[in-house]
């Protein structure tokens, strides 16, 4: 009875301003610590979604190599910028209408040789985690994990890269 006693807690704590403010303190504690990690690559701070050996690996893969990828996204958010621009600019003319497809036709080439790249990138990796990790289990989506971090520049990767250009994972018998 007494060891149960002292297991009890009550629903509602007698002081619920002090419980907000602790739990607000260790919420934010929780979050520098991940904010951290996400800056240093500590393996037991990161979200879920970059935990693991082989997220580890696909994240080192893609920072190492230099990659047509990784200027989609900037592109893409000018393109964006000048549509806005050009739909003010030049309104309804035929030459605004032309300048806006074309840059359109160009985003989903864009897009469409990114993918391309990716699904050729995706096959070298997962033939380089088979060799290097092969008792691991691939985490579902990690194309598209890899796919994401692809299309972003290195400067704007979460978590940050934690290896140099040319230095790619594995036993070191695989260049690239």
């Amino acid at each position: 009875k007494k060891a149960e006693a002292e297991r009890q807690r009550p629903l509602v704590p007698a002081d619920r301003k002090a419980a907000k403010r602790a739990a607000r303190a260790k919420r934010d504690e929780r979050f520098q610590r991940e904010q951290e990690a996400l800056r240093t690559g500590d393996e037991r701070y990161l979200p879920y979604r970059d935990k693991g050996k082989v997220r580890r690996y696909v994240r080192d893969w893609v920072d190492a190599r230099y990659s047509f990828s990784e200027f989609v996204f900037p592109v893409m958010m000018i393109f964006l910028a000048s549509f806005f621009v050009i739909s003010f600019w030049r309104g309804g003319d035929s030459l605004g209408q032309i300048i806006i497809m074309t840059a359109t036709i160009v985003m989903y080439v864009l897009i469409a040789l990114a993918i391309v790249e990716s699904a050729f990138v995706w096959m070298r990796v997962k033939k380089r985690l088979a060799e290097d990790l092969p008792n691991e289990v691939i985490p579902r989506r990690t194309w598209f994990y890899m796919f994401s971090r692809m299309i972003m520049l290195r400067p704007w990767r979460s978590p940050a890269p934690q290896v140099a250009r040319g230095a790619f994972p594995g036993r070191g018998k695989h260049s690239h």
